[in-house]
């Protein structure tokens, strides 16, 4: 289902220069594809999905976390990426299945780059 975006993801230079690092793979090892999930739904819905995210644009740090590297490398990681790349508009909510593609297109990252 993602393939074709994360094949046209890879031809930007700045998406695809993002990478799991070791610690990034042994932490999704170690919680497990279900609660990296849950924090990638917790993310999106508390940093992305609002109409006007606090801080949009620098709400998603470069590190720490496989879901940010993630959300840099698939354009989530703010409202104006997801409108160039997902088209999705800005300044209105994202629905409840905007968000779960987002997810969805998150974790077929981190499962392709582990």
């Amino acid at each position: 289902m993602y393939e074709d975006i994360l094949e046209k993801l890879e031809t930007s230079d700045f998406r695809r220069r993002f990478v799991l690092k070791e610690k990034d793979k042994s932490y999704v090892r170690q919680k497990g594809f279900n609660i990296i999930r849950s924090h990638a739904e917790d993310f999106i819905r508390k940093r992305i999905a609002p109409a006007n995210p606090v801080n949009d644009g620098k709400q998603t740090p470069m590190k720490g976390h496989p879901v940010f590297i993630a959300q840099h490398a698939t354009a989530t990681c703010c409202r104006n990426c997801i409108y160039k790349w997902h088209h999705f508009k800005q300044g209105i909510e994202l629905s409840d299945t905007q968000q779960q593609y987002l997810v969805g297109l998150i974790m077929a990252w981190i499962e392709k780059h582990l």
